[in-house]
């Protein structure tokens, strides 16, 4: 059986990482790390800053700190100064230490009528 010969398939433009290193990133330094909270709280984006808050005390992954639940931060009417979280990779328990900002920005969040009754 005969195969025709395709044509060579040359790219229009190259490639978007080429030349580039593609590797892990630099942490935040903690002017940043400022500099983003405050910018969230002049915005008053109080999902965002107490997310990012917590994410910023937990060094968690983004899909553990989403599967967060309210009940892991939150008990008896006050926040937990300390929450203990299974993360999803490797499946072993880790203790996460709740900072005094964290706690009031996700009680302001908690506060949010959205938030009422979950």
């Amino acid at each position: 059986m005969h195969t025709p010969n395709l044509p060579a398939i040359c790219p229009k433009r190259p490639a978007w990482n080429k030349g580039r290193l593609i590797d892990q990133k630099r942490p935040l330094l903690p002017k940043h790390v400022w500099a983003i909270s405050d910018r969230l709280e002049i915005s008053e984006r109080i999902r965002d800053l107490a997310l990012f808050n917590l994410a910023n005390d937990s060094k968690f992954r983004g899909c553990d700190l989403v599967r967060l639940k309210v009940t892991d931060v939150f008990a008896a009417g006050q926040m937990k100064e300390r929450a203990s979280v299974l993360q999803s990779k490797i499946q072993n328990p880790v203790c996460l230490e709740i900072t005094e900002g964290t706690r009031k920005s996700v009680s302001s969040w908690l506060k949010y009528p959205l938030m009422v009754g979950s």
